[in-house]
């Protein structure tokens, strides 16, 4: 399967025309963003352009590993509004939506600067932006290679690296429905171009602390199903992290052990955050379209992967995404 091809050429003409560039994406980026970022960001300067990484939230410390310089700023630490309006042309990577920017957005908003959204997401505002983007497309790295290769520009060892990233972690490591037969070899010609997937692996995977082992078995023994089992969902609580010394950071990826069990069509996490609102992380492995049922909550994303965040307490939260999710089940 062939996803449709993106016209890059308006983007050689932007960069061509401009020198100073700020790269920005959502609030707690992700691998994706962050790849992403970094790789279009030495492509630029390996054209003699200025850039500088600035975005709503900080980078996961378990992904510091992709910036060891800190060359990512976070917006209000390090970097002003004014300075951010300081700027040539402005590109958003990984978002389309407003809310996912935070009050970067509003800077980005009062910018004279030139807008270039670069996505893959369903969930999209008129960011005014001229947009380079394909709902189709596996992961926002896949887009930046794609623009790379169209566009003639260097695919050097640390770009691999940053784009193979993107790529694996959006794609569950090439196991999620939206891996193609392009995204291996897209995959292949970054190990071409020095990606070496086993350090990145371990660097994403192998690096975890005892504490997340330890709300790991919290949180997985509390796994409830509901709707004959179609629903699968857990939840954390803020005291789970404090008594467990973990960090949110440490809930991602335990919502798809919920997708492990057999029959399960959609499943969830709600964690409870230290303002007492929850963040609630949706998976789906059906036609089920959790970024609908996201989209309900002000939240958004993919259809088989979305999140929105709720008001608490978690009791709440989950008997609200519970209605949500068995009015849009089949045969609900």
């Amino acid at each position: 399967m062939t996803h449709m091809t993106i016209d890059w050429e308006p983007l050689r003409e932007i960069f061509a025309a401009h020198q100073r560039f700020t790269l920005s994406s959502h609030v707690r980026p992700d691998a994706d963003a962050l790849g992403s970022e970094l790789a279009l960001a030495r492509m630029l300067e390996s054209q003699g352009k200025s850039v500088r990484i600035v975005n709503p939230s900080e980078a996961p410390a378990s992904l510091a590993f992709l910036d060891p310089e800190g060359r990512v700023l976070k917006f209000g630490q390090g970097i002003s509004a004014d300075e951010l309006r300081d700027s040539d042309v402005h590109v958003i990577l990984d978002t389309s939506a407003w809310s996912q920017l935070q009050g970067l957005g509003n800077a980005i908003r009062e910018s004279a600067a030139l807008k270039v959204v670069i996505d893959h997401h369903v969930s999209s505002d008129d960011l005014g932006a001229i947009e380079f983007k394909d709902t189709r497309s596996e992961a926002t790295g896949a887009l930046v290679l794609q623009l790379a290769e169209s566009l003639g520009l260097p695919i050097d060892a640390e770009i691999a690296r940053f784009l193979f990233c993107a790529i694996a972690t959006d794609t569950g490591w090439f196991r999620f429905p939206s891996t193609t037969s392009d995204t291996m070899r897209a995959a292949a010609r970054l190990m071409d171009a020095g990606a070496e997937p086993h350090l990145i692996y371990r660097d994403l995977y192998e690096q975890r602390p005892p504490a997340r082992l330890r709300l790991a078995g919290r949180v997985l023994s509390r796994v409830e199903l509901a709707n004959d089992g179609r629903i699968a969902y857990t939840w954390v609580e803020w005291q789970d992290f404090v008594e467990t010394g973990a960090r949110p950071v440490d809930t991602e990826d335990l919502v798809n052990e919920c997708l492990m069990i057999a029959g399960t069509q959609v499943a969830f996490i709600a964690v409870e955050q230290m303002d007492r609102r929850i963040k609630v992380s949706l998976r789906s492995r059906t036609d089920i379209d959790v970024a609908a049922i996201a989209e309900k909550f002000g939240g958004g994303g993919h259809q088989k992967a979305a999140g929105a965040i709720l008001p608490g307490p978690p009791e709440a939260a989950i008997r609200t995404l519970l209605a949500a999710i068995e009015s849009a089940l089949p045969n609900a």
